[in-house]
Order: C-alpha cells, then structure tokens, then sequence
C-alpha cells in the first residue's frame, strides 16, 4: 500500500437516471454539458460502461459491493440492502480513508439499511424531495432549505473543507437529480422556452419486429400524466400532435435538472484546483444507469436496450489518467469497487466479482478482458411502468434478450398472451435496435453462440437459469 500521504482521494458523483446521450462529452444532440465535460476532456472517457441491471437501488448495490444482485440480494426496487455486507467505502475506512457520504442512499432506511462505512453521512428521505428536501443523518432528521442538487454539493464541499488534510479521503456525492419528478431550479426553469428539442430517430417506434413486453410497456409519452408530470393538455391536438407535446414537455425539464447538476459538477471542480486538491484527487462521474430520452417513443429505463443499459462513466485523475483519452473495452457497475480498492492501494476481497479495470486508464487492455456482459431485471410486470423479467447477454456487436414471464411473479403468464420469447439485435447493423432477428436464419450460428455465452456467464457467476 502507498504512503497515506500519497494515496489518491476520492470524489464520486453520482447523477440518478443520467442518459449518457443528454451529455456533450458523449456528443449529445439536445444539450451540452461543459462542466462534465472538463471531467472527460481532463481525464477518460468510457464508451461501453453498462449496469447489470437498469434499476435504482440494485445497481446502487452492485457499485458498492462489486456483486451481481442475485448476490448481494438486492434484485427489485423494493429490496433493501443489508448494510453488513462488505463495501468499498468500509474497505477504504479502515485502511485510514476519511469516508463521507452526502446526496440519495435509496438503499433502505433504518439501523438495518442506513449508510455504513462513512465518517460522515447525510441522506435523502427515500427518492428525496427536489426543492426543502428532507436529510436523515446520525443527529436525526431535518429540511434543509433550498435546492436540492445544490444542498447536496455544498455539503461535499463543507465536507472535505473541514477533513483532516493529512488523510486521505473518500467522498461520494449523489445526486437525486435527473429522477422523475423533475422540477428544475430557478435559475433554469426557463431554459429551452423557446426551443423545440429534437425528437430521436426512434421516437415513432412501432415495436413491429419485437416481442409482447414491448408493446406492453407503460412508458410511453402519454403515460407521462399517469405517473411523473402533472400539467394540462392543450385542447385540440392530434393523437400523434400530444405526443410530442408530452415528450417537450419532459425532456426540457429533463435537460434543466441535468443543467443543474453540471454547474454543481463545476463547484467541485473549481474547489479542487483553488486548493490545489486536483492532481491527486480521482473525480468520478457517472449514473445508476441510462435513460430513455424520448428513444423507442419511452421514457424510464429497466430495459435491457442500449439508452437504458449504457452509463455514462468520466473519470479524471490529473497524476494518473491522461488528458483527453476514451475507452472503448467493456466496463460494469459492479467493476468500480474493486477499481476504487485498486486505486487506493487496497487489497480486493475475493467475493467481488467485479474486476478491478486499473490497467485500462492508461490505455492497457489486459489479456483475456472481458468482451461480453451479463444482465437481468427481475421487476415483473411492476405496477407503474409494466415490464417484463428478463435476462441476456451482450456482446461488443451482438444483443441477446429472453423475457421470461415468470408465472411465480405473475399468475397465468404463460398464457397465450405473452409466453417466454427472445430477441436479438446485430449492433453493428442496427445499432437503434429496431429490428429483431431472432429466428432468422442467417443469425442462427449467431444466436446459438449467444445462448451458450449467457449459459456460461450464468455459471460462471451462479445466476440459475429460469426453469421456462
């Protein structure tokens, strides 16, 4: 292990629900991002970071334990984690870290699920409010006035102002902010009045080569009144005329909310070069997962499709990342722990099954890196946003999916009306997704060498495959 003096220091920011593709160093056609961007153009950028499985608090799970959900047991929105498993915020406390942690937890409340590892912690309520949001702390509870993206920064920066400057330090910085519920700050709630935000190529989807779950989905712009925004419709517009009104309607507020935390990103970054803090202090910027942007006609995420399945990941370290460099090999979620561990030092515990990607910030891809990704969503049929279990398997040119419909999570799902069905995308041919070619002839090697990698991963990670 390093000298403590030497050890690098930790700022991890997490955005909730921040599409990669609503930010300028990701070449976003609808915004721009010039303080997340300092992070990529001073450090790298990762081009094939994915979660393994696109959902709030499993992912949240998986970035802290460097395991898959079916391990650290996290599987659904609605399953807390316990806080005596092991994590690399207490693996960097006790090796003489500072630790803190300020911003959305979302995994659980109560002695049994609270943050464990930190020095300090000071967490939102549940999902959080965005304007007087309500904090719990080791003191208790209180509102803290304000906004909440900023609330969230100003706390870090108090944070690391008042550490002990001979340690090292870890803080993490999660922001509610993009989550639904949107509500922008003041001083960007008139962005993009008078601008018509691009729709995406994709926004008419029909789903007319894809299986039932994505017909079934409720996350269409016009479910948008059902479950996030609460605003008039202007009388008189077409079907196809209100849904894209719908979509205006959320991706300006959206893109506000994202506005926000870039100013906030640009804090920290500013604090760290006024103190001389940036050369040896590690910036991490990144989401739970991705985003539906208007992408397929949906917005949320739980989908295995790539604007769902794709995190942004920036990450600068002035003494040792170069400028200005990307990543194109596969990273995962539960890939950061044990690279976190890595990069301070310390010893990575055996039950992470993530790997440590060190070599690759300074460009080296090691021998035998892993070049396929496992994933599975368990929330069958959820009651807000209706998508079906599924699992699969992607790979740098290929996508293989099978909804599973599992009749134990809901009664009757083999019926005639969704039984289990696949789908498999050619990323080099279709990169939208649009066309499944499942069955198709002139994919079946293909589709055969992708069921025998997903079996693979499954044992190698000892995930059971569905009985269906």
């Amino acid at each position: 292990m390093a000298d403590s003096s030497q050890r690098p220091n930790l700022i991890f920011i997490m955005a909730d629900d921040h599409a990669r593709h609503a930010m300028s160093a990701y070449g976003s056609r609808i915004n721009e991002t010039p303080n997340l961007d300092r992070i990529a153009d001073g450090g790298m950028r990762f081009d094939n970071t994915f979660c393994t499985n696109s959902i709030c608090t499993p992912s949240r799970a998986s970035i802290l334990t460097g395991t898959y959900n079916h391990v650290n047991g996290v599987t659904t929105l609605n399953t807390p984690m316990d806080n005596g498993l092991q994590t690399f915020p207490k693996l960097m406390q006790a090796a003489g870290y500072q630790t803190a942690m300020f911003g959305k937890w979302h995994l659980g409340e109560g002695t049994a699920h609270e943050p464990t590892g930190f020095d300090e912690w000071t967490i939102l309520r549940g999902q959080g409010r965005y304007h007087n949001p309500e904090f719990i702390s080791p003191r208790g509870e209180e509102v803290i006035e304000g906004y909440v993206t900023d609330i969230i920064t100003d706390l870090t920066l108090d944070w690391i102002r008042d550490r002990n400057p001979d340690k090292p330090f870890a803080v993490m910085a999660h922001h509610k902010a993009p989550h639904s519920g949107w509500e922008p700050n003041e001083k960007h709630a008139h962005m993009y009045n008078d601008t018509t935000i691009p729709e995406p190529e994709t926004f008419w989807d029909d789903y007319s080569t894809r299986t039932a779950a994505a017909l079934a989905a409720k996350c269409r712009m016009t479910d948008l009144k059902d479950h996030e925004l609460n605003v008039d419709v202007p009388e008189g517009l077409s079907e196809s005329d209100e849904i894209s009104w719908w979509y205006q309607q959320y991706i300006k507020d959206y893109l506000r909310c994202i506005a926000s935390i870039d100013d906030n990103a640009g804090k920290l970054l500013d604090y760290l070069e006024e103190s001389g803090l940036a050369g040896n202090t590690i910036v991490v910027y990144t989401s739970d997962q991705g985003f539906f942007l208007g992408d397929h006609g949906w917005f949320d995420k739980r989908f295995m499709y790539e604007e769902s399945l794709a995190m942004p990941l920036l990450i600068r370290y002035p003494d040792g990342i170069a400028a200005g460099s990307d990543c194109s090999d596969f990273v995962l979620n539960v890939d950061f722990a044990p690279t976190f561990l890595d990069l301070a030092g310390i010893d990575i515990p055996p039950e992470m099954q993530g790997t440590s990607f060190l070599p690759l910030l300074s460009g080296e891809t090691p021998v035998g890196w892993q070049t396929s990704m496992y994933y599975r969503y368990w929330m069958h049929r959820d009651g807000a946003h209706n998508i079906f279990a599924h699992y699969g398997v992607r790979t740098h040119d290929h996508k293989l999916i099978y909804f599973y419909n599992d009749p134990l999570d809901q009664p009757g799902a083999f019926g005639p009306i969704d039984p289990p069905e696949w789908e498999l995308y050619d990323l080099t041919a279709d990169p939208a997704e649009i066309n499944n070619v499942y069955g198709n002839p002139d994919y079946a090697d293909k589709q055969r060498e992708l069921e025998q990698e997903l079996a693979r991963l499954q044992g190698k990670l000892g995930d059971d495959p569905h009985p269906s």
